[in-house]
C-alpha cells in the first residue's frame, strides 16, 4: 500500500474498509432535532399521526362505549296523551248520562188499596183498587192479590214509564147469590221491596 492516497487495484483493504463497524454509528446528536407532529385527530385514546408510522398509546381508563352512548328514554307522543284524556273525559261524560238514564231504578215510596165502601151490587164484581206511589223511576212492580175466600193469584207485573209517579193495579172480585159475606183483599208487593196493603168490605144482597 502506498502514500495516503486513494486505493488502487487489489491493494484496497477490507479491513480498513470495515472499521466503521467497530466504532459504532455515525454520531447523530448534532443533527437538528425533527420537529413534532401535531396530531390530525383524536379518536377515543388512540392518537393517529398524519404522515408516517400510526401510533397507538394505551387508554389511561376503560371506555364503556355502550354506557356513553346510551339511546335517550323513549317518551309518549304528547297525541297520545291528549287522546287518553279526551276518551276518559267521554267515558265519564257517557257513565253520568247511563246513572242519569237507568239508575237509581224504580222504588216504591208507598201503597194504598181501597174499594166502594157500599160493596158490590147483586151478582156483580167489586174493583179493588191498589194505588202503589213511586220515585217517577221507570222500572216494573212485581205484586200478587190475595183474597179472604183463599184464592191467590199468580205474580203479576206492572211496567211503570219514566216520570209516572204512582201505578194504580185493579183486582176485579165477582159475587154471586144472595146473603152478607165480608170480604177482605190484600196486595202483596214483591219487588221492589215488599210490602202489602189491604181493604175489607161486604157483600150484601137480600132475597
Amino acid at each position: 500500500m502506498s502514500g495516503s492516497g486513494a486505493p488502487e487495484g487489489d491493494d484496497y483493504s477490507a479491513t480498513v474498509l470495515g472499521s466503521h463497524w467497530f466504532s459504532g454509528p455515525p454520531d447523530t446528536t448534532k443533527r437538528m432535532a425533527p420537529e413534532e407532529v401535531a396530531p390530525d385527530r383524536v379518536e377515543g385514546s388512540v392518537l393517529r399521526f398524519g404522515p408516517g408510522v400510526t401510533a397507538a398509546m394505551p387508554a389511561p381508563f376503560p371506555v364503556d362505549v355502550g354506557a356513553a352512548v346510551a339511546p335517550p328514554p323513549r317518551r309518549r307522543p304528547a297525541g297520545l296523551r291528549r287522546y287518553a284524556l279526551a276518551a276518559l273525559v267521554l267515558a265519564a261524560v257517557l257513565a253520568y248520562l247511563g246513572w242519569q238514564r237507568l239508575g237509581p231504578g224504580i222504588e216504591v215510596r208507598g201503597v194504598a188499596v181501597s174499594t166502594d165502601p157500599k160493596g158490590p151490587a147483586c151478582d156483580a164484581a167489586a174493583d179493588v183498587v191498589a194505588v202503589v206511589a213511586t220515585n217517577g223511576r221507570p222500572g216494573t212492580l212485581t205484586y200478587r192479590w190475595v183474597r179472604s175466600d183463599g184464592t191467590r193469584s199468580e205474580q203479576l207485573t206492572e211496567r211503570v214509564p219514566r216520570g209516572q209517579r204512582e201505578a194504580r193495579l185493579h183486582l176485579l172480585w165477582t159475587f154471586r147469590g144472595t146473603g152478607s159475606y165480608p170480604a177482605r183483599a190484600e196486595l202483596q208487593l214483591v219487588s221492589p221491596g215488599r210490602g202489602t196493603a189491604a181493604v175489607d168490605f161486604t157483600y150484601r144482597c137480600s132475597p
